[in-house]
């Protein structure tokens, strides 16, 4: 496709804007390579309000590459508590571990070293070269996505082989010139999670609606089929014992170092003493939680502490429902 607008008038348009409308969060203030890698991994299916207080601490407690290295796992994941995809924690805290062994402490530019590193995708490279080193790279999350979507009506499903071609390529044409990497993006970024939005654009407020393609920009972007979500349910057990809750440290893949309610065989003709769901990928789990014996593999912990503890979120709302009927009774 051929991308037919004026680029120069386009950049001065939204870099404008940008500077007087953009957001302001907390990793923007800062050009780490190691704060902005951070702050990308937190963002990877998670809202932006939720992952401020997180990206907070976590500067707060492990300010350098170096600090999270040496951080223990139990650390790294009781910071990360609540979060959830707990496989970004770890691998963040691999990353740390192997940019320290391989790069003495300084997160690489390239794109193939990154791209060599624990946890990091096409996004997560493409964001760090251009958010921490101004380098031109396509940052593509989904507002971007959507912003050129409908700034060239593109109906490849944006998903897809051809439509992730045509993103790359648009995004790499709209940074020619001497406009800046990490402004461009960050204006894009802000202009779809803000006025370019899913649904009804607000078109009257777009700084550069007069470039925008789109006849019908609220059917945009298009997306593959989604898959089928599959329900499943599991029975675990909870067991208290003199101010102790009993739990087990899981072995993986799944919460793998975080303690869990062990599973159990759903006793028959029991009532769980609580019900709830929660969704993992594809998955929709219906948890029931039944008055148990201590496992085998568990351990006892107080339970006025297990707030503390490196915990799944449905685990730990498990067990807080269960006191907080307990006290009731």
């Amino acid at each position: 496709m051929v991308f037919t607008v004026d680029i120069p008038e386009l950049q001065c348009n939204l870099a404008n804007w940008f500077r007087r409308e953009g957001r302001s969060l907390p990793w923007r203030d800062t050009v780490s390579p190691y704060l902005v890698a951070v702050s990308e991994i937190m963002l990877q299916q998670t809202r932006v309000p939720a992952v401020i207080p997180y990206f907070l601490r976590w500067a707060e407690k492990f300010p350098s590459v170096q600090d999270l290295a040496e951080a223990s796992e139990e650390e790294v994941l009781a910071l990360w508590q609540g979060l959830g995809y707990y496989s970004r924690a770890r691998n963040l805290h691999r990353f740390a571990r192997e940019v320290c062994r391989r790069f003495g402490g300084q997160v690489p530019s390239g794109e193939g070293d990154l791209l060599a590193l624990p946890g990091v995708g096409d996004y997560t490279a493409a964001a760090v070269r251009a958010f921490a080193f101004d380098l031109p790279a396509p940052v593509i999350d989904g507002n971007i996505a959507r912003v050129l979507a409908r700034l060239f009506d593109c109906h490849l499903p944006v998903d897809s082989a051809a439509g992730k071609k045509f993103l790359s390529d648009a995004a790499m044409k709209l940074q020619e010139g001497e406009i800046s990497s990490r402004l461009w993006n960050s204006a894009l970024m802000d202009l779809g999670a803000t006025v370019c939005i899913p649904g009804e654009p607000a078109c009257g407020r777009c700084p550069v609606r007069e470039f925008c393609k789109a006849k019908h920009p609220s059917t945009l972007p298009k997306k593959k089929a989604k898959a089928e979500i599959t329900r499943i349910s599991e029975a675990r057990g909870l067991c208290f014992l003199n101010g102790k809750i009993w739990l087990e440290k899981s072995a993986g893949p799944r919460w793998k170092g975080l303690w869990i309610l062990p599973e159990i065989e759903e006793p028959p003709g029991c009532e769980p003493v609580v019900c709830l769901e929660y969704p993992i990928t594809r998955y929709k789990v219906t948890m029931r939680v039944f008055d148990s014996l201590p496992a085998p593999s568990s351990e006892a912990h107080d339970a006025e502490a297990f707030q503390n503890l490196p915990m799944p979120s449905p685990h730990r709302r498990a067990i807080a429902l269960w006191m907080s009927s307990a006290t009731k009774k």
